[in-house]
C-alpha cells in the first residue's frame, strides 16, 4: 500500500496507573506496537510509556507477508527505528513459528526479528494483550450494559467478535494479574431457540464442526443471514458482514436487522457461559471489531436478556456486569504492557523469568557459560528452536557446556530449560511479590502474606529438578546416619527435619548451635550424611561443616541457594532461591521453603521405605502433641485408645504413612 495512504495520527493515553511519571521520559528510541487480525493491520509507535504516535490502519489483503506490512509502516513515518518491538495477532501463539488461523500469513518469529534488525520482538494472542489491557483502561474507555456491579480483585472474562471469536480471562494474581491464553471461540455452538436450531442445521451442511466462532464473528453474521434467508424462503442474497450491520442498523432490511439479533443473542449465550466457567465476578468485557460498531442499538439488543437467561444461575449473572471496550488503542495498550515486563524481566529486574534468572546469576557463570548466556539473552526465540549443536556453535562452546549452562539455572536439561524459557516469552504476566504497607487493614495484611507465601511456593515447585531430588532421596534412604545443620532462624528447620526421620527409625539429630557443629561434623562416617541448610549457602560455620564432612567420607547434601559456596561444595544441592532481607525482619517465607524442601525429601524417603514406620506407638505418642481422648461409639462415656481408635476408624490406617509425616500441621 501506498505511504500516503497511511494517514499516520498522534494518540496520547493519559490514563495508564503509574505511568504519568514515565511519560515525562521519553524511550531512548520509540518502540514498535501491532495489532494484526485476519483482515487488518494495526501499527504505532509508541515513544514514552502511554502514548502512542503514528497509528495507522493497513489492509491485510495488500502485502504479501508481515514483513511487508512491517516495512511499509516504518517507511511511512518519519521517526527513528525501533529496537522494540510488541504484537499482537489474532492467533495461538506456541513456539517461534507463528502461522495464523483467519489469515495466510506466516513467519518465524527469530527470524522476523533479525529481518527487521530489532533486539525484541513479543508476538502475542491479540486477546491475551487486550486482557492484559483491561486494568489500565479508564471508566471513559468502556460502557456498561445492563446492570450489575464488579467485585474488586475478581476474575474477569474478555471475549469478542471480528475475523473471529476470541476469548480470554484475567486472574489477579500479587499485585497483578495472570491472562490466559485460550482458544474458547471453537467450542461448540449451543442454540436456544428454534431460530438458533434453524440456524444450527443451515450452518451443518457447510461445517463438520460448528464452533461458536463459526456465527459470532464477521464471517458467522454472513452466516446467519443466508441462514435466515433459507428459514424464510427467500433465494440466496450474498452480503458482505459491513453491509449487513449497515442495513439492520438504519432499519431498511428487516432481515438484516434480525441477523444483528440472533447475533447478539448468541453473543450473550457465549459471554454468560464464559461468565460461568470463570466466575467472572470482575465482569465480562467485550472487545473485538463489531461490537463496539454497533452503537446504541447493541445496548437494547437481545445480548443482555440472553446473558442473564441462564435458569437456575439467572440471578448469578444478573449481578456480574457486561461492559462494551470503546477504547481506541486497548490492545496497544496491553501489548506494551507485556512488552515492558518482558524488558524488565530481561534486565534483571524480574525474578521470575527465565531471563531474568540468566541476567541475575550471569556473573557466577564461567567464562565459557557465559557466553551461553549471552547467546540466550541476544538471541532468545533462536535458543528456543535451535538443537545443541546449533546452539553450542553459536555461542562458541562445546555441547556439555550448553548442558552445565542449564543445569546451572536448576533445569535438568536442553528440554527442561527450553520449556522454561518458552514460559517466559508468551507474554504472560507472572506472580509477583506484594508489598505490606502500614495502610493496610489486618485483612489485606493477612491476604498479602499467604498470598506471597503462595507465590514463592508455586515459583519453588517450577524449579524443582527432578534428578536432584532422586540422588538426594537416594542419599537419604541409604544413609546410616542423618545429622542435620543450620543456624540462626533455620534452626527450627533443622529440629523439624530429625522429627520427621525419627519417625522412620533413622538415626538422626538436629545441631543448630555453632559451637558443636564442627565437633558433630568429626565424628560423621562414610555411610553417613550431612544435611547443611542455609539461605544464603555462605555462612562459614557451615561450610566448614561440609568441609569436615567430606573430608570423613560423609555425603553433603545441601538446601541452598543457587551458585552459594555451600553448593558448589555439596555433593547434591537442593536449590531454594528467595531473597529476603534478614537486617530489617524475620525470615518468613524462605523458613517455609526450606521446610517444604525437607518435607519432599521425608515424603520421598517414606515412599522409599514403602512407608514404614519403625518407631515405637509409645514413642510416636510421645513426639506428637497430645490429643483429646476419644470416646468409643458404642459406650460414649468410656474412653478408647489411640490404637484402638485407628482400628475402628475405617480407611485411617491407609493413610498413615502421609499422616506421620504431616503431623506437626495439624
Amino acid at each position: 500500500m501506498p505511504s500516503r495512504a497511511l494517514r499516520p495520527t498522534i494518540t496520547r493515553i493519559s490514563h495508564l496507573p503509574g505511568a504519568v511519571c514515565d511519560r515525562m521520559t521519553p524511550f531512548d528510541r520509540p518502540r514498535l506496537i501491532a495489532d494484526i487480525g485476519g483482515t487488518y493491520a494495526r501499527f504505532a509507535l509508541e515513544s514514552a510509556a502511554g502514548q502512542f504516535e503514528h497509528a495507522a490502519s493497513l489492509r491485510c489483503a495488500d502485502h504479501a507477508d508481515f514483513h511487508a506490512a512491517v516495512s511499509t509502516y516504518l517507511a511511512a513515518v518519519a521517526a527513528p527505528r525501533p529496537d522494540h518491538a510488541a504484537v499482537a495477532i489474532a492467533n495461538p501463539v506456541e513456539g517461534d513459528q507463528v502461522r495464523m488461523t483467519n489469515y495466510h500469513w506466516q513467519f518465524s518469529i527469530e527470524q522476523m526479528r533479525e529481518r527487521l534488525a530489532l533486539e525484541t520482538l513479543v508476538v502475542v494472542n491479540d486477546f491475551t494483550a487486550l486482557a492484559m489491557a483491561l486494568p489500565r483502561l479508564g471508566r471513559h474507555d468502556t460502557r456498561q450494559v445492563g446492570g450489575g456491579e464488579a467485585r474488586p480483585r475478581s476474575v474477569i472474562g474478555l471475549l469478542g467478535a471480528g475475523t473471529g471469536l476470541g476469548v480470554s480471562g484475567l486472574i489477579p494474581a500479587g499485585d497483578g494479574h495472570v491472562a490466559l491464553g485460550t482458544e474458547g471461540g471453537h467450542v461448540s455452538f449451543g442454540p436456544r431457540d428454534a431460530r438458533e436450531h434453524a440456524i444450527l442445521r443451515f450452518a451443518e451442511r457447510e461445517y463438520d464442526h460448528v464452533s461458536f466462532e463459526r456465527l459470532v464473528s464477521g464471517p458467522g453474521l454472513e452466516l446467519i443471514h443466508r441462514a435466515l434467508r433459507d428459514r424464510a424462503g427467500l433465494p440466496p442474497q450474498p452480503l458482505a458482514a459491513p453491509e449487513i450491520t449497515r442495513r439492520g442498523l438504519d432499519g431498511s432490511d428487516p432481515l438484516c436487522r434480525e441477523t444483528l439479533d440472533a447475533f447478539c443473542a448468541m453473543l450473550g449465550t457465549a459471554a454468560s457461559n464464559l461468565a460461568v466457567t470463570l466466575g467472572a465476578m470482575g465482569g465480562i468485557f467485550i472487545g473485538g471489531g463489531i461490537v463496539p460498531r454497533l452503537g446504541a442499538y447493541f445496548d437494547g439488543s437481545p445480548f443482555r436478556a440472553r446473558f442473564e437467561d441462564k435458569g437456575r444461575f439467572s440471578s448469578y449473572l444478573a449481578g456480574i456486569p457486561t461492559c462494551v471496550i470503546t477504547a481506541e488503542h486497548a490492545t496497544f495498550i496491553g501489548a506494551s504492557a507485556i512488552l515492558s515486563e518482558q524488558l524488565r524481566g530481561r534486565h534483571g529486574h524480574s525474578g521470575s523469568t527465565v531471563l531474568g534468572q540468566i541476567q541475575r546469576t550471569r556473573a557466577s557463570l564461567s567464562p565459557a557459560e557465559m557466553r551461553v548466556a549471552d547467546h540466550v539473552l541476544a538471541h532468545p526465540r533462536s535458543a528456543l528452536n535451535d538443537p545443541i549443536a546449533k546452539i553450542a556453535r553459536a555461542a562458541a562452546v562445546s555441547q556439555p557446556t550448553v548442558i552445565r549452562f542449564c543445569r546451572s539455572l536448576g533445569c535438568e536439561g536442553l528440554s527442561d530449560f527450553k520449556l522454561r524459557l518458552a514460559a517466559s516469552l508468551t507474554g504472560t504476566i507472572p506472580v509477583t511479590h506484594t508489598q505490606v504497607t502500614g495502610q493496610d487493614t489486618m485483612l489485606e495484611l493477612g491476604v498479602k502474606v499467604l498470598s506471597n507465601s503462595a507465590a514463592a511456593v508455586l515459583q519453588l515447585r517450577d524449579q524443582l529438578n527432578r534428578e536432584t531430588i532422586d540422588r538426594a532421596i537416594d542419599l537419604l534412604t541409604a544413609a546410616e546416619r542423618v545429622e542435620f545443620y543450620a543456624v540462626g532462624h533455620y534452626g527450627v528447620v533443622a529440629h523439624d527435619a530429625q522429627f520427621k526421620f525419627l519417625r522412620f527409625g533413622v538415626a538422626s539429630n538436629a545441631i543448630t548451635d555453632q559451637r558443636l557443629q564442627r565437633m558433630a561434623a568429626s565424628v560423621l562416617k562414610p555411610r553417613d550424611v550431612a544435611v547443611v541448610i542455609s539461605s544464603s549457602g555462605r555462612v562459614d560455620d557451615l561450610l566448614a561443616v561440609a568441609d569436615i564432612a567430606r573430608e570423613r567420607g560423609a555425603a553433603v547434601l545441601a538446601i541452598t541457594a543457587s551458585h552459594s559456596p555451600l553448593a558448589k561444595k555439596a555433593d547434591v544441592a537442593l536449590i531454594v532461591d528467595h531473597v529476603e532481607d534478614t537486617a530489617t525482619h524475620v525470615p518468613m517465607v524462605s523458613r517455609i521453603l526450606h521446610l517444604l524442601a525437607v518435607d519432599i525429601l521425608a515424603v520421598g524417603v517414606a515412599m522409599r521405605r514403602g512407608g514404614q514406620v519403625v518407631l515405637p506407638e509409645e514413642a510416636l505418642g510421645a513426639l506428637d502433641e497430645p490429643r483429646p481422648e476419644p470416646v468409643s461409639p458404642t459406650s460414649p462415656a468410656s474412653p478408647v485408645s489411640p490404637r484402638a481408635a485407628r482400628r475402628e476408624a475405617p480407611g485411617v490406617s491407609a493413610a498413615m504413612p502421609l499422616s506421620h509425616l504431616t503431623s506437626h500441621s495439624r
